[in-house]
């Protein structure tokens, strides 16, 4: 990864806690201003946390995705889960919706940035909710190679 030399300007448009509707509504002015040729959208997970409807998700993360392509990006959907205690068909529902939106638009997918971390108390902040920095690698490995076939190939 270090060694690729990608040359990209990078903008890290995120704000703690956001929900995709949040992210709806400030997609649009972030496009007109940077013009990016891949837009990455790790939203949903917030929605998820909060019990929130999953078509409202899945209506907020469609409108950025053809936002993000009608400028021309390409876009990377980032995969979350919800824990168990949220019921199997909340769970089931959460985790579907970025495959069948990545499946519908034909764009990237990483099915689940937490793989590998997920099941690992020791790689989470106290809150159990927010990863350490020793997981940032392998958050970095499982976005990464999805990330890469984008940005080289843009």
């Amino acid at each position: 990864m270090k060694d690729d030399r990608i040359d990209a300007y990078v903008v890290n448009a995120s704000v703690s806690g956001e929900t995709s509707s949040g992210g709806r509504t400030r997609l649009p002015a972030l496009l007109k201003h940077h013009k990016p040729a891949v837009v990455v959208l790790e939203l949903g997970a917030n929605d998820g946390l909060r019990g929130l409807p999953l078509a409202a998700a899945v209506s907020n993360l469609r409108f950025m995705i053809e936002e993000s392509r009608k400028i021309g990006a390409k876009v990377l959907l980032v995969g979350m889960q919800m824990p168990p205690n949220y019921g199997r068909a909340y769970t089931d529902g959460f985790r579907a919706l970025f495959s069948k939106l990545a499946k519908e638009y034909k764009i990237g997918l990483v099915p689940f940035m937490l793989e590998g971390v997920a099941e690992k108390a020791e790689l989470f902040q106290p809150d159990r909710l927010h990863p350490a920095a020793k997981a940032h690698p392998i958050i970095l490995s499982n976005i990464y190679p999805h990330l890469a076939k984008l940005v080289q190939s843009k």
